[in-house]
């Protein structure tokens, strides 16, 4: 079985559509996608292109994607890497597809000079939480992420 990555393209709107809801069924977070083609179209080959796609086929079928954007790191002085989501549809997991995608994205961070790629991954996740420390990622306890949305981010914006 050989996988194979390419960069998503606009056509692919809506499979990426479709990947991130199988993404939230399975982290449980159906009822946070807000999501729409159009915003996805948008921020992803919009004027201003805020993410990147890799997508993953296995015998001309969707597997699995991706998605990330640059990040910036002013202790090392480099762009980094943020992988925000990675997902394999169920029946292709085990198969290679989750680390032909990290692979890829690997070489495309340092193709582009950058000093890290990071994630973050949900503490329910023991299977993720294996398969990237088989990689030979290591977790980064020493912080702790915050966020800001909704109706907080708007307060402090002062609207």
């Amino acid at each position: 079985m050989t996988v194979r990555i390419r960069p998503g393209e606009l056509e692919d709107v809506p499979l990426i559509a479709e990947l991130i809801r199988g993404l939230a069924r399975y982290e449980k977070l159906e009822d946070e996608v807000v999501m729409t083609e159009e915003k996805l179209t948008d921020a992803l080959f919009g004027e201003r292109r805020y993410a990147e796609t890799l997508i993953a086929e296995v015998e001309g079928e969707p597997a699995g994607f991706a998605l990330f954007f640059h990040n910036f790191s002013t202790f090392l002085a480099q762009p980094g890497i943020y992988l925000e989501d990675l997902f394999v549809v169920p029946e292709q997991r085990g198969h290679g597809v989750g680390k032909a995608l990290l692979e890829r994205l690997a070489q495309t961070a340092v193709d582009r000079g950058c000093g890290r790629l990071e994630w973050a991954v949900l503490d329910w996740n023991r299977d993720a939480i294996r398969f990237y420390e088989g990689l030979g990622a290591r977790p980064n306890s020493d912080w702790t992420v915050y966020r800001l949305a909704g109706e907080s981010l708007r307060a402090l914006a002062g609207e």
